[in-house]
């Protein structure tokens, strides 16, 4: 069964009978899992912060953005972004490049030293994903995957409404 192979029946919408416990669950481990993302990204680079590590992958994804696409893809405040491209620029791992169709604007892109540095980070969060996950039966992953997704699919276009 598949995230989305769910029938309304079995659905237990979230603020109704029986879902209060099922969503401080939820809320519960994504907190934990939250904390362990950003205790495991200093472990596998000191320099790169969760933060860090997740702007730098989605400079290399997109080939390069300005400050505030990235403030308004993640939903974070200008002057955040502008911090985390800061330590990120002081550390040599993106640049700053003129836009070729208008010289006005500055395009952040990784530098081949935060391309290496985010190749091997990914890789080794890979490795510790698989290393997590390896007892798990392919369904159960494939339905995780789904729902997470899911999950993230509804924050991003409530985000991109406002």
């Amino acid at each position: 069964m598949n995230a989305t192979d769910v029938t309304d029946e079995t659905v237990v919408r979230a603020g109704g009978p029986g879902a209060d416990m099922a969503v401080e669950t939820i809320q519960r481990e994504m907190t934990v899992f939250a904390r362990r993302a950003r205790a495991s990204a200093g472990r596998i680079h000191p320099e790169l912060s969760l933060v860090s590590y997740t702007l730098l992958g989605h400079l290399e994804e997109c080939g390069g953005c300005r400050a505030i696409d990235l403030a308004a893809h993640y939903a974070l405040d200008k002057s955040t972004v502008s911090r985390q491209v800061a330590a990120l620029e002081r550390t040599g791992l993106i640049e700053r490049r003129l836009a070729p169709e208008d010289h006005r604007v500055q395009v952040l892109h990784p530098t081949e030293t935060g391309r290496s540095i985010l190749t091997q980070v990914t890789e080794s969060r890979r490795a510790a994903f698989h290393e997590r996950l390896a007892d798990w039966p392919r369904e159960d992953l494939e339905r995780f995957a789904a729902y997470l997704v899911r999950y993230n699919g509804w924050s991003a276009a409530v985000t991109e409404d406002r």
